[in-house]
């Protein structure tokens, strides 16, 4: 009896107005794609990573293909073969506002901080003079740094890295440059040869990169290699960690033909298509018309020709190594990725094997 006794319940109490149920779902909504900032990862849906990438501007290029804005690319090369000409004529163009020929340059002329840690002011004065006279005139916003040597010498090698990249940083917001080349990385960490020495440099380098909005082109040697191979990302000197953070990379090969031609090629790219493979270096002569030594356009051709050609001997070790290889259980690409060839040529080097008497 008591129960009967009880207003009805008045389910109109549970009814939600069509407009506060549509603030609800958009509320919902909208907290679904924001980004989760509060631990290592930040999470959100891939249709927010690319709303949010169209609101910013489309990287443009600071040497043609070869590198963009935003990226860390590596140019290596064999010694003296004119690693730093090139890099200091890239500075120069991209302070300058100009192009060097194939290369496109998109952007204004801007600041750039040029780190260098292998030639002396006399070195570089005997290349932008002519008979040390008649200095070429850079812009005033393209920026040298070298080591100071009173207080470098005043701290062990380990102690050198922290404060260089303090200094580097400082330099950097100090001249509000965008651009940084660093010539070469070997002075940022006294060992890159092992993975383990290369992994902290990279990690370095892109923080740099990623707090500053950085576009960083960075120069490491290539040890001692074969001219009759074509260059290959294994010919950097700790390649595989290297290769893998960069962003992009390109090297410089000597030519067969000539001492004072080189030709540029292509090695890795994430922002486009490969240009300038092994079927299309761009081919350069080292030249010094005035007071300026730079990298003068030729052309374009294959690499094959500028390789140096390969005698029975070499063939015979070259076929032998891949037989040892092949002994280990790689396949045809391992090997070819090994060996710096192709892994057609790993086939009929290792069928060459096979039909001796």
């Amino acid at each position: 009896m008591e129960n009967l006794n009880k207003q009805p319940y008045d389910w109109r109490q549970l009814m939600v107005a069509p407009e506060e149920l549509k603030a609800e779902c958009n509320r919902l909504e909208t907290q679904m794609q924001q980004p989760r900032t509060d631990g290592m990862l930040r999470i959100r849906t891939f249709n927010n990573c690319m709303e949010e990438a169209a609101n910013r501007p489309v990287p443009q290029m600071l040497f043609g293909k070869l590198w963009f804005e935003g990226e860390l690319c590596i140019l290596f090369a064999d010694s003296n073969l004119g690693k730093s000409v090139l890099a200091i004529q890239i500075g120069n163009s991209i302070s300058t506002g100009t192009s060097i020929e194939p290369f496109i340059y998109e952007g204004a002329k801007q600041p750039v901080l040029y780190c260098d840690f292998e030639l002396n002011d006399k070195q570089l004065e005997a290349r932008y003079t002519h008979d040390w006279q008649k200095h070429y005139r850079f812009e005033e916003h393209f920026y040298r740094a070298d080591l100071n040597p009173d207080p470098a010498a005043d701290f062990n090698e380990s102690e050198l890295e922290v404060y260089l990249y303090q200094a580097l940083e400082e330099a950097i917001i100090q001249f509000d440059t965008r651009v940084l080349i660093i010539d070469n990385i070997t002075y940022m960490r006294s060992e890159t040869e092992q993975a383990r020495d290369a992994l902290p440099l990279m990690k370095q380098l892109k923080s740099l990169k990623n707090k500053y909005n950085l576009s960083i082109l960075a120069l490491a040697h290539t040890p001692k290699r074969d001219k009759s191979r074509p260059i290959t990302s294994n010919d950097l000197q700790g390649s595989k960690m290297l290769m893998n953070f960069c962003d992009s990379s390109f090297a410089i090969g000597d030519s067969n033909n000539s001492p004072d031609t080189r030709y540029i090629k292509q090695i890795k790219q994430r922002n486009t298509e490969q240009v300038y493979g092994d079927k299309n270096v761009c081919v350069f002569d080292l030249d010094k018309p005035d007071n300026f030594l730079h990298y003068a356009f030729k052309g374009y051709s294959t690499e094959n020709e500028h390789l140096r050609a390969q005698d029975d001997n070499e063939r015979k070790q070259l076929a032998a190594d891949a037989a040892d290889l092949s002994k280990q259980g790689l396949s045809l690409r391992q090997i070819g990725d090994q060996m710096g060839i192709s892994f057609s040529k790993v086939s009929r080097l290792l069928k060459s094997m096979d039909d001796r008497p």
